[in-house]
């Protein structure tokens, strides 16, 4: 079955359902932003009978229930009017030939370089007929007095405020395109036969190319679904601006008179506290989106429905899947947000605290964000038991096979749900091992790849040394102390690059993370470029610092290292041993060996 039907319509008709109402918007679409020289653009080439592209059209009144408004500028006289068909595509457009051509106000636009203004909008009559292949040189603006002033305001150079004016300056005004009576029985009166040949041979070349001009339309049937609106939308939405699932849901709930954007951002008069604010007050939590929020709902919502499907006999393809997809984000009733937000918030507020349990201080330090929806969910499922010692230990073996094993990158909506589901199993039932504690795997040689810090391995490894109790160089606290306290801290080498440069350390090995480790700021500037063998005896020398070589020894161990190899300056060593220690910790919280 066809799911749209395509043809074409004249540019009065659309023009008048506009005006009417029975064309509008859904509120997901963004504001009108053409300034006056796209403006007088479009208008030259529907003059001169050129294609402006097709619109698309979105049947209203089947189960797609979106809050409406009608374009800028119309004003309806009955608010509770219903659409019959909202716009998709094409919103620039109509909204600029309703503005200009059907609305008698001036147009509210703006210069090309932002400015706002309020112009109307004329065509030299002698200059149209004169080089009707230039029309771009016979159409102009006026302020909202249809005035043109010089001598910054001083001046008038053209007056046409009046009716008797345009027809003396032989200017005809854009909003009297689509019907003219009234223009042209005032003009008949006062003009003479010289004007009104002039003005008839006008309306035959320009106005009736408008009147008669026809544009394409798509129009979806009714029963398109959300998720099909939605990939549309984004096909055809040349502004750049991509569409996300949220402001589909706040279009389709407000249809239910609920305001979702209230909600998630706060009223604008203080009255609904924002739930993004609440939740952001956590550093670790800054980043979490509205559609991350969604998917967490989303995941529970679908695993009680899966359940309600199974207790109801349901078998086989009947039985709907756990899902974090946007078609099934799109299908969220409004009763899941108001029954599991909450429940939700509080989930992404534990997360924050097993995040700090696992050592890590900072957002820019979370391996996949990705990877922070399903941990949501699975904690509001929890609550406090998460804190269980048996179910804290299989959480964090789950998480940290998901960043060691890289497997939360990219297009991860069925690992979410699936884990989801999964982690509630194996928590009540020790033989059922989610599968990305079975797919994880860090094999050795990634260790020499891992150089940038938006490795999601790397940030997981060097969280794992802090976790351990990595202990400063300089500072002799714990790096987990020296974070909370707001110590600048970075990944620094070991063996400086300066020094492996000149004693040819191949880039491949002193760049990887085995040469890496967290340092401080102050720690960092002692290193310098010089050896191991130097650099420890002058960070051990420092008066605010006092150290004996042992004491030193001890801290460097801290970091997973053989303080032996530093003092000898023996980088192959120190590189096959740090490549093994650092195998033990990866083990340690995998649960699973290194593959060589």
């Amino acid at each position: 079955m066809s799911t749209f039907d395509s043809t074409k319509k004249s540019l009065g008709d659309l023009l008048k359902e506009i005006t009417l109402g029975k064309i509008q918007l859904p509120d997901f679409q963004r504001g009108w932003v053409w300034d006056d020289d796209h403006i007088k653009d479009l208008l030259v080439s529907i003059a001169r009978s050129f294609p402006v592209g097709a619109i698309m059209l979105l049947e209203s009144g089947g189960d797609i229930k979106f809050q409406t408004r009608p374009l800028e500028g119309v004003n309806l006289s009955d608010d509770t009017i219903n659409p019959e068909k909202l716009i998709l595509d094409g919103q620039q457009r109509l909204t600029t030939l309703t503005q200009a051509l059907a609305i008698k106000n001036p147009v509210n636009t703006s210069t090309s370089k932002g400015n706002k203004i309020k112009r109307y909008y004329y065509f030299n009559i002698e200059k149209a007929l004169e080089s009707p292949r230039e029309l771009e040189n016979a159409i102009i603006a006026v302020d909202e007095n249809k005035q043109i002033r010089t001598n910054f305001g001083r001046d008038i150079e053209l007056d046409l405020s009046t009716v008797e004016n345009e027809c003396k300056e032989l200017y005809f005004p854009c909003n009297q395109i689509m019907n003219s009576d009234e223009w042209e029985q005032v003009c008949s009166k006062i003009s003479s036969e010289n004007f009104l040949n002039k003005y008839m041979k006008f309306r035959e070349v320009i106005i009736n190319a408008f009147r008669h001009y026809q544009i394409p339309v798509i129009q979806l049937h009714k029963e398109t679904p959300k998720e099909a609106v939605c990939l549309v939308f984004e096909k055809v939405n040349t502004g750049g601006v991509k569409l996300d699932v949220f402001e589909l849901i706040t279009a389709s709930y407000a249809a239910e008179g609920y305001n979702l954007r209230d909600d998630w951002y706060g009223a604008k008069d203080g009255s609904i506290e924002s739930r993004k604010k609440r939740i952001a007050e956590n550093p670790l939590l800054i980043n979490v989106e509205a559609t991350d929020f969604l998917q967490a709902i989303t995941i529970l919502y679908t695993y009680e429905r899966k359940n309600n499907d199974i207790k109801s006999g349901k078998v086989g393809k009947q039985v709907r899947p756990v899902s974090a997809k946007r078609i099934d984000i799109l299908e969220l009733p409004l009763q899941a947000w108001k029954d599991l937000s909450w429940k939700v918030e509080k989930g992404f507020n534990l997360v924050s605290k097993f995040l700090k349990k696992e050592a890590f201080f900072s957002s820019k330090d979370i391996p996949y964000s990705t990877q922070i929806i399903p941990l949501a969910a699975i904690l509001s499922y929890l609550d406090e038991r998460w804190l269980e010692p048996i179910i804290y230990k299989k959480l964090s073996r789950w998480f940290w096979c998901g960043v060691l094993g890289e497997l939360y990158g990219g297009a991860v909506e069925t690992r979410m749900a699936n884990d989801y589901e999964q982690l509630i199993n194996w928590i009540e039932n020790e033989d059922q091992i989610p599968r990305t504690i079975q797919d994880a795997n860090f094999q050795i040689d990634r260790f020499f790849t891992l150089k940038s810090r938006l490795s999601a391995a790397y940030k997981g490894i060097n969280v794992l040394m802090i976790r351990e109790g990595a202990k400063d160089w300089f500072w002799k606290a714990s790096i987990q102390e020296l974070d909370k306290n707001e110590v600048l801290l970075d990944i620094h080498h070991i063996f400086p690059k300066s020094w492996c440069e000149k004693n040819n350390i191949p880039k491949q090995k002193f760049d990887c993370i085995l040469n890496k480790t967290p340092l401080s700021y102050k720690a960092n500037r002692k290193i310098g470029g010089v050896a191991p063998s130097l650099y420890l005896k002058k960070i051990e020398a420092e008066k605010n610092v006092e150290l004996t070589s042992a004491e030193m020894d001890k801290i460097i161990e801290t970091h997973f290292l053989n303080p032996e190899y530093l003092r000898k300056d023996d980088f192959e060593n120190f590189f096959e041993d740090r490549k093994n220690l650092l195998s033990k910790i990866i083990e340690k919280a995998m649960d699973k060996n290194v593959s060589i």
